[in-house]
C-alpha cells in the first residue's frame, strides 16, 4: 500500500481520519492499520463503551451510519471497526450523506478485503475528496526482496543478499509471515548488524542449501546431482518445499530466461530492469541462457505446465508423489 507508512505514522501520532476505507487483496495492511487504531485512538477503559467491532455480513449500512451518529460517552472518540464489509457493497449508497458529514469524534474503519469498491459511487467519491480511501495491493514478486531489505532495516540490521532471497523465495507473498519472521530475527538477534543465511537457516528453518533458489542455480550451472540432491531433499520434507512453490519459481526463473533471449540489449543494468530483478543475479541468467536456447526453455515451460497439471491430479495415478513427478521433470530438462 503506497501510503500504508504515512498513514500508520499520522494514526502513531494521533491524527485520524473520521472514516478509513481500506480495500484490496492483501489483508496485511488492512489488518496492521485497523490494529494500529485500535491501539491508539482509546484507552482501554475506555473501550467497553467507545469501541464496536461489527461484520458485513451481519449488519446494515443504516446502522452503521445509526451508530457513527452517535457521540462517544467519557472519550474524545468512538472507533468503529466494519469488518468483511465486502458484504455491503450494495448498501454503500447508505453511506454518502454520512461521508459528506462525518463526525470528527467517531473513527469509522472499513475492512473491504479481496474485493474493489465501485469508484463511480457517491460513497466512495465522498470519502476518497474528505476522508482516507486506501488499496491494499498485493505486493509483486519482484518488490519481495527490497521491500524484505527495507523491513529489516526498519529493525536495525541488514540482510546478506542469499539471506534476502531466501526469505522471498521460500516465504513468498504472505506478508503477515514475512513481517513475523523479521520480528523474531530483530528480538533473536539484536546484536548482530547482518543477517547470513546461515542464521536463516538456523532461526527460520529455511535450509540454506537446499531450496528453490539453490534448484534454480543448479539448473543454470547444469549441475545434474545437485538438483536431484535438491529434489531429494524436497521429497523427505514435503511439508516446507510445496511442488506448486517450486514449480511457480521455476516458471518464472525460466519465462525471465525466455525474456533474456528476446532482449535486444543485453547490459546487465538494463537487463536487471527489464527482468525486474537484482543485478546479482542478471550473471545467473546469462550462464542459463547459453545452456539453454530459445528453442529448449519454449519446450521446459511446456513440461513445467504438464507437471503442474499432474501434480493437481489430472493425467497422474495416486501412486504418484510429489517427488518422482519433480524427477520426471528434472530428467526431461536435462535430457534436453
Amino acid at each position: 500500500m503506497k501510503e500504508f507508512e504515512s498513514i500508520r505514522k499520522d494514526i502513531k501520532n494521533r491524527k485520524f481520519a473520521p472514516i478509513y476505507f481500506l480495500w484490496g487483496d492483501e489483508p496485511y495492511f488492512i489488518d496492521a492499520i485497523t490494529e494500529d487504531l485500535q491501539k491508539y485512538v482509546l484507552k482501554e477503559e475506555e473501550k467497553a463503551f467507545n469501541e464496536h467491532i461489527f461484520y458485513g455480513n451481519e449488519i446494515e449500512m443504516k446502522d452503521i451510519v445509526l451508530q457513527a451518529r452517535q457521540y462517544p460517552m467519557m472519550s474524545d472518540y468512538q472507533l468503529i471497526i466494519v469488518k468483511e464489509a465486502q458484504n455491503l457493497r450494495k448498501q454503500l449508497d447508505h453511506l454518502s450523506a454520512y461521508a459528506n458529514d462525518a463526525l470528527a469524534s467517531t473513527i469509522l474503519v472499513f475492512n473491504f478485503k479481496f474485493a474493489k469498491p465501485d469508484g463511480r459511487n457517491s460513497a466512495i467519491k465522498a470519502i476518497k475528496k474528505n476522508h482516507i480511501l486506501a488499496e491494499s495491493a498485493k505486493i509483486r514478486d519482484y518488490q519481495l526482496p527490497p521491500y524484505i531489505a527495507k523491513l529489516a532495516k526498519s529493525k536495525g540490521f541488514d540482510l546478506e543478499e542469499k539471506a534476502k532471497m531466501l526469505l522471498a523465495e521460500n516465504i513468498g507473498q504472505d506478508l503477515s509471515r514475512i513481517h513475523n519472521e523479521i520480528d523474531k530475527l530483530a528480538v533473536l538477534l539484536k546484536n548482530e548488524k547482518k543477517i547470513t543465511s546461515e542464521l536463516v537457516e538456523k532461526y527460520i528453518g529455511i535450509s540454506k542449501d537446499y531450496n528453490n533458489f539453490e534448484l534454480t542455480k543448479s539448473f543454470s550451472e547444469g549441475n545434474i546431482k545437485r538438483s536431484f540432491e535438491i529434489i531429494e531433499y524436497f521429497g523427505k520434507n514435503p511439508k516446507d518445499n510445496s511442488i506448486f512453490a517450486t514449480l511457480a519459481v521455476m516458471f518464472r526463473y525460466f519465462t525471465h530466461v525466455m525474456i533474456y533471449h528476446a532482449l535486444p540489449d543485453k547490459n546487465p543494468a538494463k537487463v536487471a530492469a527489464k527482468l525486474k530483478i537484482n543485478p546479482y543475479f542478471v550473471n545467473e541468467y546469462q550462464t542459463a541462457a547459453k545452456r539453454y536456447p530459445l528453442r529448449k526453455v519454449t519446450q521446459i515451460i511446456g513440461f513445467l505446465r504438464e507437471a503442474d497439471v499432474k501434480a493437481k491430479g489430472v493425467g497422474a495415478s495416486g501412486s504418484v508423489t510429489e517427488e518422482d513427478l519433480m524427477r520426471e521433470l528434472v530428467y526431461k530438462i536435462y535430457r534436453l
